[in-house]
Formats: structure tokens, sequence, C-alpha cells
């Protein structure tokens, strides 16, 4: 049986909080969950640029009776994700062993940090409204979210030629959201069966328009008065979110480094001591990029 050392158990906590840490941030991302992610295991700098191929477009042709094919030479598309962003949090412990012997002060201590990554992460993929150039905004900025507006979204989307077995999403601002679940034909059991039902009771919008519909405190708004929020309407292959691994810190400076890996998202757990508060330090981080993968696959709605 190996023996417990202080090294050893320095490795045991910082695991300890890394497994922690990214169910929890999972947990508190909307547009993080609907974005096309992609990770990698590799390690990578601030600055780094992640390529994401684009499919080419092939048109099909009608072949005579003795007749040849046509030999088309399609392009390859290619996005670029600059990893532009090294978001951390960091907080300190007083008496880690304190965490370890009571595993809800762990979540005291971690919840704030997860949560604050989080609404950098969903900020800065909110703001990305700006580049979806390729179609005219619909809705109208400063007046309640209607109906015509989201239908108007879906048909954007299908002349896009968006494929029908891609999910498409709507998310928008609280009052966009509220004002959804006040159309009547969709919050009344009578109009919109258990759907109404769950808008009516839960207030719990679901789907409108092959919408999925989501709410999140950080859409952006623009303007004074009035305010225009800058609800998006989108495919998965809109958006790309490019996550790296960090390197690990230098041996023998003191830091001790564990990554938390789960599908395609990864971030970095550090844990150092200070010897002028007298406290286990650790700083949760991620490196990542955000950027438009197809801007005819999304279109601003207004509100």
């Amino acid at each position: 049986m190996a023996s417990i050392t202080s090294s050893n158990l320095a490795n045991a906590i910082v695991k300890l909080v890394a497994v922690d840490a990214l169910p929890a941030l999972m947990g508190n991302l909307v547009m993080g969950n609907l974005v096309n992610r992609d990770f990698e295991p590799s390690l990578a700098q601030a600055g780094d640029t992640v390529n994401v191929p684009i499919p080419p477009s092939l048109s099909a042709n009608n072949i005579a009776e003795g007749g040849t094919v046509v030999t088309q030479n399609p392009s390859l598309g290619n996005a670029q994700i600059v990893l532009n962003t090294h978001a951390e949090a960091t907080f300190q412990i007083p008496d880690v062993t304190k965490v370890l012997a009571v595993p809800d002060l762990l979540h005291l201590y971690m919840q704030p940090a997860v949560v604050a990554l989080a609404e950098k992460i969903e900020t800065d993929l909110l703001n990305v409204y700006s580049q979806f150039t390729a179609n005219s905004p619909v809705g109208t900025g400063g007046v309640a979210l209607t109906e015509a507006a989201v239908d108007s979204a879906e048909t954007v989307l299908f002349s896009a030629k968006v494929p029908a077995s891609q999910p498409k999403y709507l998310v928008v601002d609280a009052n966009a959201y509220s004002a959804l679940r006040q159309i009547a034909r969709f919050s009344e059991y009578r109009t919109a069966g258990e759907a109404g039902l769950r808008a009516l009771v839960d207030g719990s919008v679901g789907k409108i328009k092959d919408f999925y519909v989501f709410r999140s405190q950080f859409v952006q708004k623009t303007g004074s008065v009035p305010v225009t929020t800058q609800n998006i309407a989108f495919a998965k292959d809109a958006i790309g979110l490019a996550v790296r691994r960090l390197p690990q810190p230098l041996p023998g400076t003191g830091g001790i480094a564990e990554y938390a890996e789960l599908g395609n998202f990864g971030m970095r757990v550090v844990m150092s001591y200070q010897p002028n508060t007298l406290a286990q330090q650790f700083t949760v981080d991620v490196l990542y990029g955000v950027a438009v993968l197809r801007n005819n696959f999304g279109v601003i709605v207004r509100s």
C-alpha cells in the first residue's frame, strides 16, 4: 500500500477541487451548452489560432445517357477562432483540511468562482450578435417580442438552408421571455395542450416555431431610449467556442495543477501556498475563444 505523503495529499486536494468545478460550470452555462464546442487536450497559449473547417457546397448535375460526370473543385471553407481569452477566478482557503472534512464548504468556495467564469463565457458568446450580418435583423428595438418576429426568424434560417436535423435555438432576455409566455395561444392548455400548461404553471416556454427557447441575463443591450435588446436565433454551427489546455506550472515553483475535462470542455485548477496570508490559493482558469462559424446560420431578433 502506498504511504500517504504531503505530495500525494496535495495532488489529491487539487483533484478533488477539479472534479467539483467542471460539473458546476456546465450547469451554469446556457450559450456554452448550445454552440459548437471545439476542445482538444493539446496545450496552447493565449493568442493561438484554431482553424475550424467549413464543408464546401456542391451542386447536383443531370447526367445524360452516355454523358460524363461534371467534376467539381470545391474549396474547403475555414473559420478561425483566436484563443484570446484567458479567464480566471482565484480564491484562498485558510484551512484546506477543514474543507476536506466538510465537503459542503468546498461548494461554498467553488461556486462563486465557477459562476464568475460561466458569466464571462456567456457574455462573450452573446456578444457575437453583431457579427451576424448575412441576414437582416427581425423584430423592433424597444418593442415587446412578438410571435411574428419569432416566425420571421425561423423563416430566415430555413431560407439559409439550416439542416432540418439541426436544432435551432432562440436566446432572449428576461423581458422577451416574459412576452413569449404571455402569447395567449402558446400559454393556455386549450390551445397549446401540455406545452401551454407548462408555460402557464412552470413558467417554461419550451419550444416555439421550431426554436428551443432559453433566457439569459447576459443578452446584449444597445442604445439608451429606447433600449434595444439583441436577442439571437441560431443553429449550433453558427457559433464556435474553442477551448484548449493551459500548460502545467513549472516544476519547483510551488504550484500544483489538475485538469478538469468533460466532453468538449476543459479547465485547469492550480493550487499554491501564499505565505503572506498563510492560506492555500486556488485558481480556476480556462483558455478559450469564440467566433461566428456560419454567418448565415444566425439572425438578430430585436426587442
